[in-house]
This record gives structure tokens, C-alpha cells and sequence, in this order.
């Protein structure tokens, strides 16, 4: 018997969103005693990995808005992990980790490795395979969209 197509339910926003706060929850954990949280581990591991660079390009390249970045940005800077010094012109800034920060990193790679272990076991690595997946296609074709919307002649 063939399964007819069913349109989807619901708001894909707060599942996702639901989905994101249960990860949280069971990663958290395992970053408890470190001071961060996975975010600004993430944030650290991205700008150790991409930086020095303009926190607008590091904004774009994670997918966060300016205003999201400069608040996860805070406790970062505050703890002397990241550091804002001057760009190429008197209005730019680039971000860069601190070697503190370099350090802080390395100390939570483990935390991290159990964190994400321990997902993947609940969730069972041929789910998280496919969550990736499908995760990873929906980005590109909302790329797709955002290029094309920005595109020149494009109203």
C-alpha cells in the first residue's frame, strides 16, 4: 500500500528550535565546569580556525546575524579569550583568539568529544548521519535563495 503525501504540520522554526534547546541540554553538561557554553565554544573554535577577520565576515560565515555575533562575542572578550583590534581603516575591526583563548580551546576539545559522543549514541549514528545530511542540503538551498536575493537587479 503507498503511502500518500502529506503536507507538513506545524511550525519547522519552533522544531527546530525545540530541537536545538534538546542538544543544548544534553551537550551542556559536558562543558559544565569549563565556563562556556557549546555557542561560545563553537564561536572560539570558529574564529581560532578563520581568524583574524573582520567580525562581519565572521558573522557571515557562521550564519549569524551582527547583533547575535557581538553578544556571544562579550563573554569571550571578557574573559580574555578573543580580542577586537584594529582593522585595515579607522572603522573596521578584526577578531582574533588570544593565546589564553588557543589554550581554552584545547582544554574543552575532550569535552567536546565526549559531548559529541554521547549525542551520537543517544540519538544513534545513522540518525545524526542523516540529520547532517539533511541539514547540510537545506543550508545550500537556502543559500541558493539568499545569493539570488542579493543578487544585482534582483528586487
Amino acid at each position: 500500500m503507498a503511502s500518500q503525501h502529506q503536507a507538513p504540520r506545524g511550525c519547522t522554526n519552533f522544531k527546530l528550535r525545540q530541537l536545538t534547546r534538546r542538544v543544548s541540554q544534553q551537550c551542556e553538561p559536558f562543558f559544565s565546569e569549563t565556563g562556556l557554553k557549546t555557542t561560545q565554544y563553537s564561536l572560539l573554535s570558529h574564529i581560532d580556525q578563520l581568524g583574524p577577520l573582520r567580525p562581519g565576515e565572521l558573522a557571515r560565515r557562521m550564519g549569524l546575524d551582527a547583533s547575535t555575533l557581538t553578544r556571544n562575542l562579550q563573554p569571550l572578550l571578557a574573559g580574555g579569550w578573543v580580542q577586537l583590534l584594529p582593522g585595515e581603516d579607522a572603522r573596521s575591526r578584526q577578531v582574533l583568539v588570544t593565546p589564553a583563548g588557543r589554550a581554552k580551546r584545547e582544554a574543552m576539545k575532550a569535552d567536546w568529544k565526549r559531548a559529541q559522543l554521547a549525542l551520537n549514541a543517544r540519538l544513534g549514528d545513522e540518525r545524526v548521519q542523516r540529520l547532517h545530511a539533511l541539514i547540510d542540503e537545506c543550508l545550500a538551498v537556502l543559500a541558493e535563495d539568499a545569493a539570488e536575493a542579493s543578487a544585482p537587479g534582483s528586487d
